[in-house]
């Protein structure tokens, strides 16, 4: 091999044995050039390899021009043959090129190949792709390649006494297997050959045969064929070929692996370097690397381990017949004796160690789209360095680093470069942190080379992905979506086109499920503009519209559903409640009101429901917040409750007029009066009397009386907020029949929408009525200052009286209907009596027994199971329907409750066991609210309670100044 003709020196890529002895053999040849397997193209960025920050493994990348996401890798890793010769040639100032077909061809060539002379008259066996290690190995007896080779190459040494013997061997061993297989099912390697030997042709002309070729084992014996320059250039002839770019990129090790797909790869790639950079005693040094990583993890593992470790892989090799322990062995004896016969840890170890997450490093001087030279320097000022292995990154968004490097994170998601995936927060339920996973993937340097056609910076690029994807979405949610994105992402520039592009798909598309789709994404959206400082006043009224439209189109969007489209259309329900009630609250805050007043959690509407129920000394749900709950009597004045109603912007009204108040047959106690609303859609305002004392209110049949009055809201989206009269007394409420049974309270039928005033002549009272937005196709947008406030405030009372809507319909579905009871429940807009009779319409005997399940798995479903505990009415009335299910009528219901008491905890689901089991309601008083479960008295125990007292103080460290701590509470 070392007379005429060139330096054949054919290795397994990736092999640390095969780079051993091409360094060894290229040091006894010493070659006038080097030519190795890999694209010409890429002859310009030799030198680059000899700059020390170029650290493998790396890759050669290759792409085309005009579409970057069509490209190739040549990878390298420091164990690589190719990659030793390459430093070989530059550190002895030989040159040193590519020989392998370009790659131009290589990114242009199609699946299919061009005829090649002869290919017809292949025979069978050539067309099944061949491993030549695979049949080496068998051909020895061997039933695992890696294995021989271990034994053949890697163990065997470099080959001290003839460095050329071990690649004679081996040429020799593929020149047999070429005779069997041919091309081995490769035609391609046809073609590259024909490149090579062209290649090999040109630098004998120009070096004559002291030329040294490093290439696959495989292709030696095609290089050594004597072919006719015409043949070679014949096949080559009519390839395609496109524009292409190549430029080193990082490498990681386990992009090395044959598990990730790359076809020379290998299967412990962390392995293979750990022997090719060993220089002595290479299984004691890879068990100690072993240990250290074990003790990291906090298992005990001792010198002691090690050392047996070692003495149980030096005698399995004897007895397996090999020259020294392979990977099999000291993975055995890791097993044995480090993880107790555990394959946990030794997981940790193949995925840590066997394979390794090495990262490469390329120097800022190797080619680069403007695109990555500009994320490299945000990287670097970021300080966020790209890391193989998966790490958890938490960050703090009101810190000035933390969230630059939460802006980039968000604009290369825009831009498909999946360096970080965004996480559940931990502990926090703000808005300003952010949990990221983040892991450099060596694909990413190709979708950043592609995502380069958008811009030449990060900011650049994705603002103008956006406006593209805003553009080309197909559907209202992905524009939705797409806002949050550009908001998380900090590109306010690119707003204007989102929603211009969410403005026309929300006037066009009239489906109720994509706008419900599109809204909580929206709404969210809104959340982030304080932390971020960013503008979200056009998403709101977006937002705001999008709400009134779902409000007009859901009721009729839900009747005559089947199973699964009701299923899916409570999931809108439950999307759109969440969604508004956070709507409320992020438009509360932007405009600087009250966000009780605005989501109905307190405000006017509290104060106006503690009147009420001071006033008519009944049992009363206080407001919205559920303050005075039912049973309980109302506790607030009427003075201090007219002093809060009056903090709403008002505008003045004179009317004259009082409201008599008079209860009416049917009703109920415990449900909280929604706003009125007038026949010419205007809201009368609530009015307390001058006497300081409140009527009882008035209450139409099926409806709830000594309800607490809220806020009126018109069907024109205005709000009229309720006034004091002079005295301060107590407001007097009186209800009208709403959608769905439930009451709205309206002291005056009048049609002017004008609100009732204080029973003197003369007195004022106070009506706030501003605009909303409108319903339809053309929205106005929602205005500035106390008129924006007043407006968004009729958002949450229109939902409530949607779900009562809901609640009441026959023909809606009974899943969302029963879906409706418990929103307004949960609300504190509906008591407990309410519910439990329309629970009892919903399970009477002229229910279908399906309709009847469907209802419940509405109201119950979805973690409902503790509301049956602590309500033993509810639980009685579902366990009498179930035990009067006819039988044939049983299994049609029964997937339908095993679905929904399935989610139920177990220890729920116990509980409602014991209480069915004793039988619903037979503790305490029969019509009882929140009977206790077994074990809990219906009273809190005072004296118990303050014998643990003391002990509490202490252990919170709570001061007092009472010196005798026991009878605290007495």
């Amino acid at each position: 091999m070392t007379g005429a003709g060139p330096l054949l020196l054919g290795v397994r890529h990736h092999g640390p044995g095969s780079a051993r002895a091409v360094r060894a053999a290229l040091d006894a040849a010493r070659p006038a050039a080097v030519l190795i397997e890999g694209p010409p193209e890429a002859d310009a960025l030799i030198p680059l390899a000899a700059d020390p920050e170029l650290r493998p493994p790396v890759a050669l990348l290759a792409h085309a021009v005009d579409e970057p996401g069509r490209s190739a890798f040549w990878p390298f890793a420091a164990f690589s043959p190719e990659w030793v010769a390459v430093r070989w040639a530059l550190e002895h100032g030989v040159p040193a090129r590519f020989i392998d077909l370009p790659a131009a061809h290589t990114l242009a060539w199609d699946a299919e190949l061009p005829s090649v002379e002869g290919e017809s008259e292949v025979t069978e066996g050539e067309q099944v792709r061949v491993d030549p290690l695979a049949a080496l190995a068998e051909a020895a007896g061997y039933d695992d390649p890696e294995r021989w080779w271990e034994d053949a190459v890697e163990h065997r040494g470099a080959g001290e006494r003839d460095p050329f013997a071990p690649f004679e061997a081996l040429a020799e061993a593929m020149g047999a297997l070429r005779e069997r297989y041919g091309a081995g099912g490769r035609p391609r390697d046809l073609v590259r050959e024909a490149q090579m030997r062209l290649r090999l042709r040109a630098a004998r002309k120009e070096f004559g045969d002291a030329v040294a070729v490093v290439c696959g084992a495989w292709h030696v014996p095609a290089l050594r064929e004597r072919t006719t320059v015409t043949a070679d250039r014949a096949l080559l002839k009519g390839l395609p070929k496109v524009k292409t770019d190549l430029t080193w990129v990082p490498w990681t090790h386990r992009r090395l692996a044959r598990s990730s797909g790359y076809g020379a790869g290998i299967d412990s790639p962390g392995w293979y370097g750990h022997l090719f950079h060993a220089p002595d005693r290479p299984v004691e040094r890879w068990l100690t690397k072993v240990a250290g990583l074990l003790r990291e993890e906090d298992r005990i593992v001792s010198s002691a381990h090690v050392i047996e470790a070692v003495r149980l892989a030096d005698t399995l090799a004897a007895m397996r017949g090999r020259p020294l322990p392979g990977l099999g062995e000291t993975t055995d004896a890791v097993r044995a004796v480090m993880c107790d016969g555990s394959d946990v840890p030794l997981a940790l170890v193949h995925d840590r160690l066997v394979v390794g997450d090495v990262l490469g490093e390329v120097p800022e001087s190797a080619p680069a789209v403007p695109l990555q030279r500009d994320l490299g320097r945000q990287q670097r000022s970021l300080r966020l360095k790209p890391e193989a292995l998966e790490r958890e990154l938490e960050l703090d968004l009101r810190g000035d680093t933390d969230a630059g490097r939460s802006r980039l994170l968000h604009r290369l998601r825009l831009l498909g470069i999946g360096w970080g995936e965004p996480g559940p927060s931990r502990g926090s339920t703000g808005t300003f942190r952010e949990i990221w996973r983040l892991r450099w993937e060596p694909e990413l340097s190709v979708r950043v080379a592609e995502a380069g056609v958008w811009g030449t910076t990060v900011a650049a690029a994705a603002r103008a992905k956006a406006e593209a994807d805003a553009a080309d979405a197909g559907t209202l949610a992905e524009v939705t979506a797409l806002a949050e994105r550009c908001l998380l992402a900090g590109l306010p520039d690119a707003l204007p086109a989102v929603m211009r592009a969410l403005a026309d798909r929300a006037a066009l598309d009239t489906d109720v499920g994509h706008l419900a789709q599109a809204l909580p994404a929206l709404v969210r959206s809104l959340r982030y503009g304080d932390v971020r400082g960013t503008d979200t006043h056009a998403l709101s009224d977006v937002a705001a519209a999008l709400a009134e439209r779902i409000f007009v189109g859901l009721p009729p969007a839900c009747t005559a559903l089947d199973s699964d489209a009701a299923e899916q259309m409570r999931g809108h329900v439950d999307a759109v409640h969440m969604a508004v009630g956070l709507l409320g609250e992020a438009l509360g805050s932007a405009t600087g009101t009250d966000p009780g007043a605005v989501s109905g959690t307190g405000g006017a509407g509290g104060a106006a429901g503690g009147a009420a129920a001071d006033g008519a000394g009944s049992e009363g749900a206080g407001g919205p917040d559920g303050a005075g709950s039912e049973g309980a009597e109302g506790t607030g004045s009427g003075e201090a409750a007219a002093a809060a109603v009056v903090t709403a912007p008002t505008a003045t009204v004179d009317t004259g007029e009082s409201a008599a108040a008079t209860p009416a047959p049917g009703a109920d106690a415990g449900v909280a009066s929604p706003p009125a609303v007038d026949a010419d859609h205007g809201a009368s305002a609530v009015s307390p009397s001058p006497a300081g004392e409140g009527a009882p209110a008035t209450s139409a049949p099926g409806a709830g009386g000594g309800a607490a009055a809220l806020p009126a809201v018109r069907a024109d989206h205005s709000v009229a907020a309720v006034s004091p009269s002079r005295a301060g007394g107590g407001a007097a409420a009186a209800s009208v029949p709403c959608a769905g049974g439930s009451a709205a309270s309206s002291p005056d039928p009048a049609a002017d929408g004008s609100a009732v005033s204080p029973s003197e002549p003369g007195a004022g009272a106070s009506v706030t009525t501003a605009p909303a937005p409108g319903i339809g196709e053309s929205v106005p947008p929602v205005p500035e200052g106390p008129d924006r406030s007043r407006s968004l405030r009729g958002l949450r009372w229109r939902w409530r009286a949607v779900l009562r809507g809901l609640a009441g319909r026959d023909t809606v579905a009974g899943v969302v209907r029963g879906r409706a009871v418990r929103l307004l429940m949960d609300e504190g807009e509906l008591g407990a009596g309410e519910a439990a009779r329309l629970m009892g319409v919903a399970l009477s005997r002229g229910t279908p027994p399906a309709e009847a399940a469907a209802w419940i798995e509405g109201f119950v479903g979805g973690g409902g199971g503790m509301l049956l505990v602590h309500d033993e009415r509810l639980l009685g009335l579902v366990d009498t329907w179930l035990t009067g299910v006819p039988a044939e009528a049983f299994t049609d219901v029964l997937p339908l409750l095993r679905r929904t008491f399935a989610a139920y905890d177990p220890g729920v689901r116990r509980t409602l066991g014991e209480l069915v089991r004793r039988g619903p309601g037979k503790q305490g008083a029969p019509g009882a609210r929140g009977l206790t479960a077994p074990g809990f008295g219906a009273e809190p125990d005072a004296e118990r309670a303050d014998a643990v007292r003391p002990v509490l103080r202490l252990l919170l460290g709570i001061a007092t100044e009472e010196k005798n701590l026991t009878g605290v509470g007495a």
